[in-house]
């Protein structure tokens, strides 16, 4: 009885430990962005599924948000159409885009709500086209002061977050593709998953975003230190913006969106760390990088 009693001794402490931030999160909605080695990996895979549910049924509501990178690159290869590119950004073609839409709704997306719904009948499966939920037009960046078309790649102008609120208040699991349809043209555009994720979270008013990577976080002085800041402001991360690597750029700059726009926290965590949500919401550690807004300054008579 001693030996049963002194091993099971630390999953109580483990699920004590948790009681302040389920407390704190009860009935918050939570926008996770799937993606990087977790979405390769099959038991990352399995894992991250399990969290998600675990999240839903610790009173949390949670949203996924996923693109679908190396998949589409594998279909467009089969295909024999060249991946190219630019600014960070997939140049889309419309041909390249059908293959797009299919890998993301039709492969990456069946497959997370598969493994969402070996736990129960929780996970609905979107695209940003679906209920007007994301709404796009041509994104054209700068490259060297110049306009570059890259084809079918969108940026958001609207969100209509009714879809989602209504499975979230049935208890589902959002699971939504970042694709959308253009209110300009009719046409289909390939959206920035984190971007996606970042103008979802504002627009739902979610208390977290979480974006999954392939870091541990963001480091303070890459490549010569491998020391991740555990925390830090808009401000102090708008500084460093111009200086971060290319890939990490729309998920800083997705969760300095989301922490200006209503969300209390963005974090950034290792998605190569089995169970990372789970540490990142329910430990005092956390894992990863976290934002939080500017503190607002003092005015006389309210607390800031």
């Amino acid at each position: 009885m001693s030996t049963r009693k002194h091993t099971a001794l630390p999953k109580a402490q483990i699920l004590i430990e948790a009681l302040p931030w389920l407390t704190r999160h009860h009935g918050r909605t939570v926008v996770i962005k799937f993606g990087g080695n977790a979405m390769v990996d099959e038991a990352l895979k399995a894992a991250f599924a399990q969290d998600v549910v675990f999240l839903r049924h610790a009173g949390l509501r949670p949203v996924v948000v996923h693109g679908g990178g190396p998949q589409i690159s594998a279909q467009l290869d089969k295909q024999g159409l060249v991946s190219e590119f630019r600014a960070g950004l997939r140049v889309t073609t419309p041909e390249a885009m059908d293959v797009v839409r299919m890998v993301l709704a039709g492969q990456v997306q069946r497959e997370l709500v598969g493994l969402l719904n070996q736990h129960g009948p929780l996970a609905v499966g979107l695209t940003g086209e679906d209920a007007h939920t994301l709404t796009a037009t041509k994104h054209l960046p700068e490259i060297d002061g110049e306009q570059v078309d890259l084809g079918r790649v969108g940026e958001i102008t609207d969100i209509d977050t009714g879809a989602i609120e209504a499975l979230l208040a049935d208890g589902r699991i959002p699971v939504v593709s970042s694709v959308a349809r253009s209110a300009d043209d009719g046409h289909v555009y390939n959206v920035n998953a984190d971007t996606a994720a970042a103008a979802l979270a504002a627009a739902l008013g979610a208390e977290t975003l979480m974006v999954l990577t392939d870091v541990e976080g963001l480091y303070e002085d890459w490549p010569n230190s491998d020391d991740v800041i555990s925390r830090l402001t808009a401000a102090e991360l708008e500084k460093l913006l111009p200086d971060l690597a290319s890939g990490m750029v729309p998920k800083m700059q997705g969760c300095l969106h989301a922490v200006r726009n209503g969300v209390r926290t963005a974090r950034v965590i290792d998605g190569r760390v089995p169970h990372s949500i789970l540490l990142e919401i329910f430990t005092d550690e956390g894992i990863g990088t976290m934002v939080v807004p500017d503190a607002r300054p003092h005015t006389e008579g309210k607390p800031s």
